[in-house]
């Protein structure tokens, strides 16, 4: 099997992941099976930097959104410093990770000296949800309302900021990581919340009739912000109201909502012009992604497969995988899988074509790796055809 592919595997580079593809794509993808590893994410700053020479001039990571507005102001030459970025810029505690690190202070070393239009621009794709807790709706909602209170007539506001205020209430209703298991415990499904789900629907309505108005009362950088304010305040009272609910479609329908507030940003994201995306693989595959949560097996389609339905040839997605994962008990792949031919070959890092992969395993295909650890996801080659290429990654030392 290792001869069926050798001579097309290259090393990962800008221009091999381009010619896997039919077309230059608008959002060009990059999964990986487990989070954290300093190699894969060594492997994404250093495409990036290649990408950047090929037109793509923004990086969108699984990060807050909103967190990430912050980074995205430091990179781009605003006040603070690198420290503070990488504090509060990031959510899921990936501030703390040294190639993250690396990648904000090359981006702004990068875009020294560099007019607006060429600067490169960060951006979190993901909510401000974790995997625990979700946030309160209030700084995006307020940030809105604030938009177009100062643009637009009064009347024409659904509620004044303080009655919006009154309707959040304290911060740790919304926050309290114990309604992710106890739907009883959140707030999501209240008389407040309902009239808040209301608010923000006629806030976003408002933004779009007022367009004509606000492309001339407000510039493109503050228009764009106060439509990601809309879609994050909407999308975390859909949240939130998923959490108060009893029944056993609860868990399917929180990934859900959650893998749609990632494809809506990511397309937002597009408009602007080509976007390199890093995330994990389950978020990025075009096929149904599933998982085993405390609930039972969940299923939903990612943001790479509502991104896909939306835009076709202009999203591509190039899989990660992994070899070994030594301080994490997983060790050489067993040969038949899709880690162990692309172990044989030992190349440390590589690409190949998912078709080239999937012809030299055999149909039916084999089945997918096993993984000893939770957070490792193998890659299943019943995927592949749906799959552009895969960066395989050999061995992933301990941070």
């Amino acid at each position: 099997m290792v001869a069926d592919i050798k001579e097309s595997v290259r090393a990962v580079d800008a221009s091999a992941v381009l010619e896997l593809l039919p077309r230059r794509p608008r959002l060009l993808a990059l999964g990986e099976p487990t989070h954290g590893e300093d190699a894969l994410l060594g492997l994404r700053n250093a495409l990036f930097r290649q990408l950047v020479e090929e037109g793509y001039r923004t990086i969108a990571v699984e990060s807050d959104c909103l967190k990430g507005l912050l980074v995205d102001e430091y990179v781009t030459g605003g006040p603070g410093t690198l420290d503070r970025a990488m504090e509060v810029g990031f959510s899921h505690a990936w501030g703390a990770f040294p190639a993250n690190r690396e990648l904000v202070r090359w981006m702004r070393a990068h875009n020294e000296d560099r007019p607006a239009s060429q600067r490169l621009r960060f951006a979190g794709f993901d909510g401000p949800l974790e995997i625990t807790a979700a946030a309160s709706p209030r700084q995006a909602l307020t940030a809105l309302h604030d938009h177009l209170a100062a643009r637009v007539d009064a009347g024409l506001l659904p509620c004044t900021a303080d009655a919006l205020d009154d309707l959040l209430g304290p911060d740790d209703r919304w926050t309290d990581p114990a309604a992710m298991t106890d739907p009883a415990r959140s707030v999501g499904r209240s008389a407040e919340a309902a009239r808040l789900r209301l608010v923000a629907d006629d806030l976003v309505a408002l933004l779009d009739t007022q367009a004509p108005h606000l492309a001339a009362a407000a510039s493109r950088e503050e228009r764009e912000r106060a439509r990601l304010y809309g879609r994050t305040a909407t999308g975390l009272l859909r949240y939130h109201h998923a959490m108060a609910d009893t029944s056993p479609a609860r868990m399917t329908r929180l990934v859900t909502v959650r893998d749609q507030m990632m494809a809506h940003n990511l397309l937002a994201l597009a408009e602007r012009g080509p976007v390199f995306v890093h995330a994990h693989n389950s978020h990025l595959q075009r096929v149904k992604s599933a998982m085993r949560m405390w609930e039972g097996r969940v299923e939903w389609w990612s943001a790479g497969a509502l991104v896909n339905a939306e835009v076709g040839e202009d999203y591509a997605f190039v899989a990660g995988a992994l070899g070994t994962i030594g301080h994490q008990g997983v060790d050489a792949p067993p040969p038949e899988t899709v880690e162990g031919l692309l172990y044989a070959l030992g190349e440390d890092r590589c690409v190949v074509g998912a078709a080239r992969l999937a012809a030299a395993l055999g149909d039916p295909p084999p089945a997918p790796r096993e993984s000893p650890w939770f957070g490792y996801a193998p890659l299943d080659p019943a995927h592949l055809p749906h799959i552009d290429g895969v960066a395989f990654v050999r061995d992933a030392a301990p941070n």
